[in-house]
């Protein structure tokens, strides 16, 4: 593949799997998850797991790190609306 291909797959990896730090360190800050699905966030934890699995599958490392870091934020923020409710 391309650089520029790669890049362009590295860059948007890093920007939605680093887009969930804001949403923990809120959480981490306010103590607070009212406003936050836990339904929702487990779906989506599911989802992200089996795009790690796929990415393991096919040894894309981009797809493995991206949804490897994504999916490290989401059980976060799963585990801090179960502990916070």
């Amino acid at each position: 593949m391309p650089l520029s291909v790669e890049l362009l797959g590295a860059v948007a990896a890093v920007i939605t799997s680093l887009c969930w730090l804001p949403q923990t360190l809120k959480i981490l800050r306010e103590r607070q998850t009212g406003g936050i699905s836990l339904a929702t966030n487990a779906v989506f934890a599911s989802g992200v797991f089996l795009w790690l699995i796929y990415g393991l599958m096919i040894g894309s490392w981009p797809v493995i790190v991206a949804n490897a870091v994504t999916l490290a934020f989401v059980l976060a923020i799963v585990g801090l609306k179960l502990r916070y409710g």
